[in-house]
């Protein structure tokens, strides 16, 4: 397992970690050999250049490729480690409930990746409302602006860290 402490690197779980590794290592195992018996299979249908079966394999060939490529360079670079502690102060892996521009948002502040299958809203700690309320408390005021050059109110009523 490598991890890392630069500001690029994705902190994640050790679930996450783990559940990420188990899906790379199918992907570039069995999920490998699969399309390769695919496209081998449509290959042998004959004329490639009007063979349907054969240019979906080689799309999802393509697709399993950037996906092992993603996971890879995720897994590389990610800070794998506890929960960051419940101080209050934002950093990923945080829930966050904060009153944006006067409406109340629950989210997670970090990787989509740490979330798995589950319906919260992530923000990644790059984007203008994850690097503005980085290092911020619980109670405090502040504003960021937004990609459509509006300044955004942010209050932080709190951070608490992620349980999965």
């Amino acid at each position: 397992m490598s991890t890392t402490n630069s500001a690029s690197a994705a902190w994640l779980t050790q679930e996450a970690f783990d559940r990420l590794k188990a899906e790379l290592d199918q992907l570039s195992g069995a999920g490998r050999a699969e399309i390769v018996q695919k496209i081998e299979a449509a290959r042998q249908e004959g004329d490639l250049k009007e063979n349907g079966g054969y240019h979906a394999a080689k799309e999802e060939q393509g697709k399993i490729e950037a996906r092992i490529r993603q996971l890879t360079a995720l897994l590389r670079d990610a800070h794998v480690g506890e929960s960051p502690a419940d101080d209050g102060i934002v950093e990923p892996g945080m829930i966050v409930v904060a009153r944006i521009a006067g409406d109340e948002e629950t989210f997670l502040l970090g990787s989509r990746e740490i979330a798995g299958d589950s319906d919260l809203d992530v923000f990644s700690e790059k984007s203008p409302l994850g690097a503005a309320i980085l290092g911020h408390k619980e109670g405090e005021t502040l504003s960021y602006v937004a990609p459509n050059g509006k300044d955004i109110k942010v209050e932080i009523l709190s951070a608490k860290p992620y349980a999965g």
